[in-house]
């Protein structure tokens, strides 16, 4: 008999191909995806709208095939989309960290499929670059809002780790880059 986690994998299936997601990407990928996903939530309390992490489906075509994705954070809103372990409305807002063996997707086709899907805001982040890419949706194509790269030296004339970054159709929902990635340096649990 196998083991369970022997028997897990996650995947996505993206134009009718399979995109094996195993073994899972850094620690410090989910660090950020935590951080991002609790402060929405927390901003989300008493709406009707949802925040998940890293797992549940997104079927961006579902009335004309069984592909899907698996957005590392994303905001539903029309929860009659809602089944099971997906979702087949179009997302608010979704966020992708790159990790080695996604990044190339998360930069071309996945924007590219959210971008299609009318998703209005998309943020890409790099954990190892300590950096957050912002695109809004305006006439039905992305265009850069923003590229913000953490500089957390408080001495530095570029420091930016208290610059507010506010999601566009949730202006209650605000979060620093400090608290974006909070908690991925090992001199921070250094005493």
């Amino acid at each position: 008999m196998p083991l369970l986690k022997d028997s897990y994998k996650k995947e996505e299936k993206i134009d009718g191909v399979i995109f094996d997601m195993s073994p899972s990407p850094n620690y410090r990928h989910g660090i950020v995806d935590g951080n991002i996903h609790a402060i929405i939530k927390q901003g989300l309390k008493g709406s009707f709208c949802l925040s998940f992490m890293e797992n549940l489906d997104y079927k961006y075509h579902s009335e004309v095939n069984d592909d899907y994705v698996i957005p590392d954070v994303m905001i539903v809103c029309d929860r009659k989309y809602l089944k099971g372990g997906s979702y087949s409305g179009v997302p608010k807002f979704i966020v992708e960290t790159l990790s080695p063996s996604t990044a190339m997707r998360d930069t071309t086709i996945k924007k590219d499929i959210y971008e299609q899907v009318g998703v209005s805001e998309y943020w890409i982040v790099s954990c190892k670059e300590c950096m957050v890419e912002i695109y809004y949706l305006i006439d039905g194509k992305y265009q850069l809002q923003d590229k913000l790269i953490l500089e957390a030296d408080i001495g530095s004339p570029h420091y930016n780790a208290e610059v507010k970054i506010i999601l566009r159709d949730f202006p209650n929902i605000s979060m620093t880059l400090a608290e974006i990635f909070e908690g991925l340096f090992e001199e921070e649990y250094v005493e």
